[in-house]
């Protein structure tokens, strides 16, 4: 195999990088840069998968290394965020979001023993999830006058967000993926589903484009619009 089987996990470990520096700028009070770092991770994380499918370099080692990555970029830093945009005012409410944290170690720990979990998802994939909360931090920090931002700024509002995320990251409910590669093939439904996606995605960026919004807000629309898309298809994974 050669250098081959070293390049998905160094790619993932670029994941966990991201994710690691993404936290300190997260306690520096620097959650807009840490919001950039989540987004190379996640495609680092997406990357990682996928060339291990192209070129068959699969390893347990691999799989270990990329749900530890996965905790720290999508569990651990997604819940800082959180918990650094909450008024101090809040108190020990603040730390609810560390919910977050908890709950995609669970995730984690079951996706790599699921084997119904090959080619899809059991539950909210915690790069879904971050990205909700990594959008929203973004958001609130960058356009602080916004509604959202008020809202934000309430003593329940992030908590109970952080709780119902975290419910989902451990829930049963069927979740599409975007895998793709050598052994991989979408049966009708998800086929359906992800183009239903898409265009969800593209409709959030053009809209925010178009009205000169804050760019967060298409990620803060599109990964909202992914859970809902999932729980409005139920139907359709009985059918087929």
């Amino acid at each position: 195999m050669g250098i081959k089987k070293f390049i998905p996990n160094s790619i993932t470990s670029m994941n966990l990088l991201c994710g690691s520096v993404g936290v300190i700028f997260t306690l520096e009070g620097r959650s807009d840069i840490a919001f950039l770092l989540m987004i190379a991770a996640a495609v680092f994380d997406f990357c990682d998968g996928l060339s291990a499918r192209l070129l068959k370099a699969y390893s347990d080692i691999g799989k270990e290394l990329d749900s530890l990555s996965d905790m720290v970029s999508f569990g651990l830093l997604p819940s800082l965020m959180l918990y650094k945009t909450m008024p101090q005012e809040c108190g020990q409410l603040r730390y609810v979001p560390l919910f977050i944290a908890v709950m995609s170690a669970l995730r984690l720990a079951k996706f790599n023993l699921d084997e119904r979990q090959h080619d899809s998802f059991l539950g909210l994939p915690t790069p879904a999830c971050a990205m909700v909360c990594g959008a929203l931090t973004y958001y609130v920090v960058t356009s602080p006058l916004s509604a959202l931002a008020s809202l934000a700024a309430s003593c329940w509002f992030i908590p109970a967000l952080s709780i119902i995320l975290g419910l989902l990251l451990v829930s049963e409910i069927p979740m599409f993926s975007f895998k793709f590669g050598k052994g991989l093939k979408a049966d009708k439904a998800t086929t359906i589903k992800r183009l239903l996606f898409v265009a969800i995605a593209l409709a959030a960026a053009v809209l925010t484009l178009v009205l000169h919004k804050n760019w967060s807000l298409i990620p803060l629309a599109v990964f909202p619009g992914y859970i809902l898309e999932n729980l409005l298809l139920l139907p359709l994974n009985h059918k087929n």
